[in-house]
């Protein structure tokens, strides 16, 4: 599979209007711009949250998993809401400088919960603050005391040998408003531990997610942006997705599928896969109607391989929406001398949920996707 899911381990929010407020069992995490005033009041107020993937798994699928030197990895956040965006609402993700501790509380929980990360504290309420106003070598942070507490987050800034350490998405009339970028530089820069020849040495204390533009005191400027966090009930907790080309074609005495109608199986599917598996899934494909030839074994049972321009795609069966979209560089499929193949890992995708395979190839000029049943279940191990 060259498509690895991980999920956090983390997140919360920061609230300028509530500065001691922790959110770290809250199902929404949000990225908001607030006037909470009559116009000409000094009163705006923003969110940003915070989120964090466990280095060691990271690691393991630097290391482990992905093979070859072209990779990507993306920040992914599904939206639960929007409101009052504009053509320049612009996300900025930046890699957090300053350990955080979750906490237990939800927003405007009565009273409010103190025992974890807020605008004001890295921590419990009363313990280290956010050091905005001296935040260290190549650490930065933004605020602005007229209108909320010094506080925040602190984050590495841009290294000089120019490797960015931030990544951001501009949301556009009709854009996808979920989050979806590359944050491949921040995680380059966990795996090595330093910013090129910089100091300080730099830890994976996760992700801050913040609006490019905050404290607007106007009405008209109030853009919100809301996503299921690690605790929602739904299926779209954060992610973040590892993609990388693992891609191999070789047919050996194959005979290549060259004409329709074709018929498409999926082999190697027991139907139930512990998250702990690695499986292999194998296609069967022939053309529907073979060309009769005289030859000692059947026409149906002689295997073909598909087209080198080939991909799959994985479906939440339930939703019928992409897990895994078709992607004609990190979703290729394989084949050796028994044919196609998908290599998936069971433990890259949420577990109790059903999923159905895709496959699309081109064949005689035609662009043709199956989904006979390809289906299978991931449970807990």
């Amino acid at each position: 599979m060259a498509v690895y899911k991980l999920f956090p381990t983390k997140d919360a929010t920061l609230y300028s209007m509530f500065p001691n407020m922790n959110t770290g069992l809250d199902e929404i995490i949000e990225a908001t711009e607030t006037s909470i005033a009559p116009e000409g009041s000094t009163n705006p107020q923003v969110s940003r949250f915070l989120i964090n993937f466990n280095q060691d798994s990271i690691k393991d699928i630097v290391d482990n998993k992905i093979s070859g030197s072209s990779w990507d990895v993306n920040l992914r956040c599904f939206v639960a809401k929007t409101t009052g965006l504009s053509l320049t609402t612009t996300l900025d993700i930046h890699a957090v400088s300053g350990a955080w501790d979750m906490g237990t509380g939800k927003y405007l929980d009565s009273p409010i919960s103190t025992d974890g990360c807020s605008w004001i504290f890295q921590a419990y309420s009363g313990s280290t603050m956010w050091n905005v106003l001296s935040p260290g070598t190549n650490v930065t942070a933004s605020y602005n005391y007229n209108y909320a507490p010094l506080g925040g987050g602190t984050w590495y800034s841009n290294n000089t040998s120019g490797q960015p350490l931030s990544s951001s998405q501009v949301y556009t009339y009709n854009s996808d408003v979920d989050l979806n970028t590359s944050v491949k530089s921040i995680v380059d820069v966990w795996m090595t531990g330093s910013i090129g020849s910089l100091n300080p040495t730099v830890t994976n204390d996760g992700f801050l997610i913040k609006q490019r533009t905050e404290f607007i005191n106007s009405n008209d400027y109030q853009p919100e942006i809301k996503f299921f966090s690690i605790d929602t009930h739904t299926i779209y907790p954060p992610q973040l997705e590892f993609k990388w080309d693992d891609y191999s074609y070789e047919t050996g005495s194959l005979n290549v599928l060259e004409t329709l109608p074709a018929k498409i199986t999926l082999a190697q599917n027991p139907g139930t896969f512990y998250s702990e598996s690695i499986n292999r899934f194998r296609i069967n494909a022939r053309p529907e109607y073979p060309r009769q030839i005289w030859q000692t074994s059947s026409l149906y049972t002689t295997n073909y391989a598909l087209p080198s321009s080939s991909y799959w795609a994985l479906k939440d069966l339930d939703t019928n929406e992409y897990v895994v979209g078709f992607d004609k560089t990190y979703t290729k499929l394989s084949c050796d001398n028994s044919g196609s193949y998908i290599d998936m890992y069971m433990n890259g995708l949420q577990p109790e949920r059903y999923y159905q395979i895709l496959i699309q190839t081109e064949i005689d000029g035609s662009t043709i996707v199956f989904d006979d049943q390809y289906y299978f279940k991931v449970v807990n191990g």
